[in-house]
């Protein structure tokens, strides 16, 4: 039977379509995050930003920097990410059986996604994934730190945090899986304002209080949100990796955009 691969909507865009170019630039950023970053096991979830890697991409390395521990362990990879550009207000898997990127393929992990669209727990959404970025720019970084994974890239519609709970509780799976929440955090603010609410979010997510992320306060919040409930209820440490705005990387301080990095154990 054919093989179905999605194809990389923001290569060129986001990252570097050259593989050469990609490589060296997640290899920058990787490096340069192994001072600040601190030891400890290798997280079972985290929470990193998706913008284009010149904006989000150091953040978002703080996270990987850490993952990087798992490669040969880590076999596995959920990756939940919002719904930019179709109105969902379920879970959407893609049909695909592989999502590629200027590094290769990624390998879908098509049994769990259908025994959730088996259980109504996820619909197959293809449009939904088609321009999706905020699943595909978590790849490649995964794809450098730990190698050919099986992936399970989910797009996140409007839903109850008690969906995503009962979501991840059952992909959750063990020492082979990491779960990736794809999200930025406060959008076209001032760079004073955004500090400001990002801090307060931050202090949620660290302390595992879903009920004081707001929808204006990351884009991602409904998958957020149910990774915190469940970080509550497993009783997970939760560490701040990084914090910045667009403003501290590329762009400028009239109007930037949030960025955090998370690390759950």
């Amino acid at each position: 039977m054919r093989s179905v691969v999605r194809r990389p909507a923001v290569a060129g865009a986001f990252y570097p379509r050259d593989a050469t170019a990609l490589t060296e630039m997640l290899r920058g950023y990787l490096k340069a995050t192994v001072l600040t970053t601190s030891g400890g096991s290798v997280p079972k979830a985290i929470i990193v930003p998706h913008a284009g890697y010149v904006y989000s991409g150091p953040v978002a390395a703080s996270a990987y920097a850490r993952v990087a521990a798992g490669r040969g362990r880590l076999h596995r990879v959920v990756i939940l990410g919002p719904a930019h550009f179709v109105a969902l207000d379920k879970i959407a898997a893609s049909s695909a059986d592989g999502f590629s990127t200027p590094l290769g393929v990624l390998e879908v992990d098509s049994a769990s996604r259908d025994a959730l669209v088996d259980d109504d727990l996820v619909t197959v959404s293809d449009p939904a994934h088609s321009a999706e970025h905020s699943l595909e720019v978590q790849l490649p970084f995964l794809q450098f730190v730990l190698g050919p994974v099986n992936v399970l890239p989910l797009v996140i519609g409007a839903v109850s945090t008690t969906a995503v709970e009962e979501l991840l509780d059952r992909v959750w799976g063990g020492r082979e899986t990491l779960v990736v929440v794809s999200t930025d955090l406060s959008h076209y603010r001032n760079r004073e304002t955004a500090e400001r609410l990002d801090r307060r979010t931050a202090s949620a997510i660290v302390g595992r209080r879903p009920e004081e992320v707001a929808i204006g306060d990351a884009c991602g919040v409904f998958a957020l949100r149910g990774l915190l409930a469940v970080a509550a209820k497993r009783d997970m440490e939760v560490e701040l990796l990084d914090l910045r705005t667009s403003a501290d990387t590329a762009g400028e301080p009239e109007r930037v955009v949030g960025y955090g990095a998370f690390a759950f154990t």
